[in-house]
């Protein structure tokens, strides 16, 4: 982890040995390659994996979105020929939804589609794209009609596809051991059997994805969350201040608590909004988004307080607890902002009005 992190290194071949357990296809039916998955184990499988890298754990939770998107939603043929290829990790797949004029407001989306004969051409920009010039698959969600989400059509495009191109790398204060870029399309032509879903269904494709999607990066947290709080624990029993471990004072003790409390009730939160999306409960979209607020919110607040009781070591790259600091505050962006989560939760409590 932290050597990936100071060298900045895609670990792909450790990423596609992780498709020999299946974790390339978590939530695909077995006839293309998956395990299909339970929401609830996959959030457990995402903790323990994140609990060794976080950067690393959040990118095959959006491989695995994009190949559970294509699965749920595409032909039999586009399963056939992609899902299969994705969840034995032979290509890598990224998410392209954001824009560099629209994040939260994703329905305001640009990038075009222009149907001629049997192609769409593409073009348009997409932003804060993970695994940007290291992957194969790009699920792009475009605008192939009028203004807002009824306009939004998703497409599969490979990535040898002539016109794309990419930005620079981003330089990130985390997750710098998955490259983050712009990935540019011009005049892209897309075979129109590339559509995924109908043509307008793109914008619910693209939400029922961050669903999960959302659950998933909140599991991220808790193993960040986890193993901050197991380090947390050895160094505060090794590390002596006035002749006593440090977690001899009931300060300590009691903060050592409360980080305890947050990690234990955030998991209980996302368990809860995993079943209730596997059983599509009809509040099971403001769970999802409650899952995210409080579990990557809270669970900062937590991994915050570990790196506190370091001292000035937990300042150091030399411990891990400033790197799970680092990887685990974008959580609070991706996927839907913190701010968009309120939002959700709000306007489904109000909808019952």
């Amino acid at each position: 982890m932290q050597t990936w992190d100071l060298t900045e290194e895609f670990p792909i071949e450790t990423i596609k040995r992780s498709a020999e357990l299946g974790f390339g296809g978590l939530f695909v039916s077995p006839d293309y390659g998956g395990l299909q998955l339970p929401r609830h184990d996959g959030s457990v499988i995402f903790e323990a994996l994140s609990q060794g890298c976080v950067t690393t754990a959040s990118y095959i939770t959006i491989h695995n979105m994009v190949n559970a998107m294509i699965d749920t939603f595409g032909t039999e043929e586009q399963r056939e020929k992609h899902c299969n290829e994705l969840s034995t990790m032979e290509k890598l797949a990224s998410y392209c939804l954001t824009e560099p004029g629209s994040g939260s407001d994703a329905a305001a989306l640009v990038t075009n589609a222009k149907k001629e004969g049997g192609k769409y051409i593409v073009n348009g920009s997409k932003a804060f794209i993970s695994g940007a010039g290291a992957t194969d698959l790009l699920v792009v969600m475009t605008r192939t009609g009028g203004k807002g989400p009824k306009g939004v059509s998703a497409l599969i495009i490979d990535t040898d596809t002539p016109g794309i191109s990419y930005g620079q790398k981003e330089k990130k204060i985390g997750w710098n051991n998955q490259p983050t870029a712009v990935v540019n399309f011009d005049d892209v032509e897309v075979p129109c059997e590339n559509l995924l879903g109908a043509e307008g269904q793109g914008f619910n494709l693209a939400m029922h994805g961050l669903n999960g999607g959302r659950i998933n990066i909140a599991s991220c947290s808790l193993g960040a969350a986890q193993q901050c709080i197991e380090d947390v624990l050895h160094y505060t029993t090794d590390r002596k201040a006035f002749n006593q471990p440090l977690n001899a004072n009931q300060h300590v003790q009691f903060k050592l608590a409360e980080m305890a409390t947050e990690l234990t009730t955030a998991r209980l939160v996302v368990r809860q909004a995993a079943k209730a999306l596997d059983a599509k409960e009809p509040n099971a979209v403001a769970l999802c988004a409650m899952c995210k607020l409080y579990a990557t919110e809270r669970l900062f607040k937590v991994i915050d307080d570990a790196l506190q009781l370091h001292g000035g070591y937990g300042y150091l790259k030399s411990y891990p607890v400033q790197q799970f600091w680092r990887d685990s505050r974008v959580h609070r962006i991706l996927e839907g902002t913190s701010e968009v989560m309120h939002m959700l939760v709000a306007r489904d409590l109000l909808k019952h009005l």
